[in-house]
């Protein structure tokens, strides 16, 4: 079996609010959202989807807990490490998009909540799972956003009132669900089991990694072909160039230059 990862900061001088975990056994990827607005939190977003991460593969290591229970528990336990310090009914507390992929004989079970792709290929047989409901959320706010470009003053005060609009979506009914203080989001999930044999495919992506399928670099299928190929440090750099020659977000309509990557793949399982 084979486990190939990466993480890469959008920005040099920004710690990386991406966090992974990758074995023959689990794979995580938190994808900390942007924190535009006060977060009523001491600790910042990175300290928050590192301390969910590891919480989390602490209990899925449990075969007998699922997915679900072990995130739900670890989002109880990350609350209570900061509820005497920080505001955790703030609007802005930190968050994080989560998937949790967790391998046994024949198959995998996955958990996606939040912006994090799973992709799974089984034998020319693809399976996206991709939680699309955070960018369907303040559509208004988005386009207008997206009119402008990357560095103006109109671009930072319409990514403000997009921010605006999407707290206020945030783990409502008819909004996006991602994990921050109320272990109930869990509920919400994109959940299941998928089978996997010798020619199976797995990718976890953070939305900055899966910008090489939104910007239109690559397929889902050429995107397994170039981690399998290079690894996830040559598909970041395929989205790291596509950025460059963008820096103003005009071609590719985006929020950020550069955002945050994380790519982890798996192939190579035995058969069951």
């Amino acid at each position: 079996m084979r486990v190939l990862a990466a993480s890469d900061p959008g920005s040099s001088d920004r710690a990386n609010e991406d966090w992974f975990y990758a074995d023959e056994h689990l794979v995580a990827v938190l994808d900390g959202a942007t924190a535009r607005t006060d977060t009523g939190c001491l600790h910042g977003v990175s300290w928050y989807a590192r301390r969910l991460g590891e919480t989390s593969i602490e209990l899925v290591r449990d075969p007998s807990t699922s997915l679900s229970n072990a995130l739900a528990i670890a989002i109880s336990r990350v609350a209570d490490e900061h509820r005497s310090t920080c505001d955790l009914g703030h609007p802005g507390t930190p968050s994080a998009g989560v998937g949790l992929v967790r391998f046994q004989p024949g198959g995998l079970d996955y958990l996606v909540l939040g912006d994090v792709s799973l992709a799974v290929d089984q034998g020319g047989r693809l399976t996206v799972i991709t939680d699309d409901r955070v960018s369907r959320t303040a559509a208004a706010e988005r386009a207008e956003a997206d009119r402008h470009p990357i560095g103006s003053p109109g671009k930072a005060a319409a990514l403000l009132a997009m921010k605006h609009a999407e707290l206020a979506a945030r783990n409502v009914p008819g909004g996006y669900w991602i994990a921050e203080a109320d272990p109930a989001v869990v509920q919400q999930a994109l959940t299941g089991f998928i089978p996997v044999d010798a020619q199976t495919r797995v990718a976890v992506l953070s939305d900055g990694a899966a910008r090489a399928v939104t910007l239109g670099l690559l397929d889902w299928p050429n995107t397994l072909d170039l981690l399998g190929a290079q690894g996830p440090t040559a598909l970041i750099a395929r989205v790291r160039q596509a950025e460059r020659q963008d820096p103003s977000a005009i071609r590719w309509r985006r929020n950020k230059q550069s955002d945050d990557a994380t790519a982890i793949y798996v192939d190579g399982f035995s058969p069951s």
